[in-house]
């Protein structure tokens, strides 16, 4: 393992390290409610495209259209971060979410929206989430740098589903304030301080740009692999996240009203919002214990414990016969799920070589996100064959077994 990670490991823990940079604590605030409005437009495009079409193929649209950018363009986002300014390439990515956002307010205002113009705005918005993935964790680098990685990834991650718990609830409020089609306008304000702040936002790598290589698109993709396949850390942890995201993802929510039905709260009321917010309050939860005690520092072997028991509350979560249960489960696993996930990521991060740290950032997120885009066929339409229940608690076991192979390749005495 290299120098970075062990002093990952002695460094004595402190709580809330990131926070304690001025700059971290700005992109903390403006980055939950980037992420808050990301989250917005999905609940008013949708429901507005569900009004207007009733299209079951549409909304299967709307999730592969959000994950593909980052199976095929993870790479390239990353290259162009190694290259260019980072903040720059998030401003072009909050400026799609923009433009997205104040073009299905002109669609809905006019009445004029046809099947094709969602299939571009939703496409528009899965490469603004790609453009935003791998220059900002560029950036949190150049922020808070090695010593405060860990904290900063994890923060990161809070923000992030602080943003997603948000985003629903000032979603519906816009909706019912202003109408879906003035709701959806007004959310485009609510990028406008990240995309302003990064003006003025801290970078260490002036004048290195044109030292990089240049980026290649898709074929910086196997090259990248190449360089990275010696170092068994990054290796592992990708394949880790990838694995996790192939197998389960967040495909379990999709089915989340099968499993409401099974637990006795098959209505849209609040026990069933209680099944879809459970596991985001355990992430929630997890970024702030996590780091108001500086624990878990972060380790390969605690990475794949901590996924294994991630494996263990899904399966449990997928056998459950009791509502009650099935809310601690999901919140555990959403706990778990934030701790080995920044994990990975940190311990990738800070493995990855200087002169292409973007490449091996973007690799990461194609892997731990662009494969959520195949987590739908594991889970779901396997669960079409022999039950959903059947289907998550396999997709769990397999994961489970996966997780254990890649521990005993990675940790074993050399």
């Amino acid at each position: 393992m290299s120098a970075h990670a062990n002093n990952t490991d002695t460094a004595a823990p402190k709580s809330f390290a990131a926070l304690r940079h001025p700059a971290f604590r700005v992109y903390f605030v403006v980055s939950a409610l980037g992420m808050m409005a990301d989250n917005i437009e999905h609940v008013i495009s949708y429901w507005m495209m569900f009004e207007k079409f009733h299209s079951p193929a549409l909304a299967g649209f709307a999730v592969v259209s959000h994950w593909l950018p980052f199976l095929f363009f993870s790479v390239y986002s990353g290259a162009l971060a190694d290259r260019f300014d980072p903040r720059r390439i998030i401003q072009l990515g909050l400026f799609c979410f923009i433009t997205a956002s104040l073009g299905w307010g002109y669609l809905f205002i006019t009445d004029t929206m046809e099947m094709w113009h969602a299939m571009v705005l939703l496409t528009l918005h899965g490469f603004a989430g790609v453009l935003w993935g791998p220059a900002g964790q560029l950036l949190v680098y150049d922020i808070v740098g090695a010593a405060q990685l860990q904290s900063a990834v994890r923060l990161s991650s809070t923000a992030r589903m602080l943003g997603m718990l948000m985003g629903p609830a000032i979603g519906g409020g816009l909706m019912l304030a202003f109408g879906p089609p003035h709701g959806i306008l007004v959310n485009a304000l609510f990028y406008m301080p990240f995309m302003l702040w990064l003006f003025w936002a801290p970078f260490n790598r002036k004048h290195e740009e044109n030292k990089r290589p240049a980026a290649r698109g898709l074929a910086d993709i196997v090259p990248t692999i190449r360089e990275i396949a010696g170092n068994r850390t990054i290796v592992a942890m990708t394949l880790l996240a990838g694995g996790a995201s192939l197998f389960i993802g967040n495909a379990y929510q999709a089915q989340m009203p099968g499993f409401a039905h099974d637990l006795g709260a098959g209505h849209a009321d609040f026990t069933y919002s209680m099944l879809l917010a459970a596991d985001a309050a355990g992430a929630l939860v997890a970024g702030f214990v996590l780091e108001s005690r500086g624990l878990l520092n972060a380790r390969p072997r605690t990475a794949f414990i901590l996924a294994m028991l991630w494996c263990c509350t899904i399966g449990g979560f997928a056998a459950s016969t009791s509502y009650a249960l099935a809310i601690v489960l999901l919140f555990f696993s959403g706990f778990l799920q934030l701790s080995f996930a920044s994990m990975a990521q940190t311990l990738v991060q800070m493995e990855a070589p200087t002169h292409m740290r973007g490449r091996v950032i973007g690799l990461y997120a194609m892997s731990s996100q662009g494969l959520r885009a195949f987590a739908g066929v594991t889970v779901g339409l396997l669960g079409s064959l022999i039950g959903i229940h059947w289907s998550l608690a396999l997709s769990a076991l397999m994961l489970l077994t996966v997780v254990a192979i890649l521990m005993a390749f990675t940790v074993r005495t050399k």
